[in-house]
């Protein structure tokens, strides 16, 4: 189920081919203004999930037909993953709570 989408994108009109990654939306709960999701199910919960190169219809799609509320980011192909981009984003979200 989606609920949220995140958009990391910096070519924003580049639609063909993105990274995308999923979370639980409850993941945002702690965030400064966010609407509060409920928990969900441990044996459903997305905690991360992620795939490359693939196209903003297909990466809505996909995150559509997850088992529970998810917040959808879209990055730049070549963005989001490894060490960098969207780990160091979350932690910034975290950070910015106070």
């Amino acid at each position: 189920m989606l609920w949220n989408i995140i958009d990391k994108r910096t070519r924003p009109y580049r639609w063909r081919e993105v990274n995308a990654i999923v979370e639980a939306t409850e993941h945002d709960n702690s965030c400064k203004d966010s609407d509060q999701a409920p928990e969900s199910d441990p044996r459903l919960t997305v905690d991360y999930e992620a795939l490359e190169a693939v196209s903003v219809a297909e990466a809505v799609q996909w995150a559509e037909d997850r088992p529970c509320p998810v917040t959808l980011y879209l990055y730049d192909l070549g963005q989001g993953f490894a060490d960098e981009g969207h780990f160091t984003n979350v932690a910034v979200r975290f950070s910015n709570e106070d």
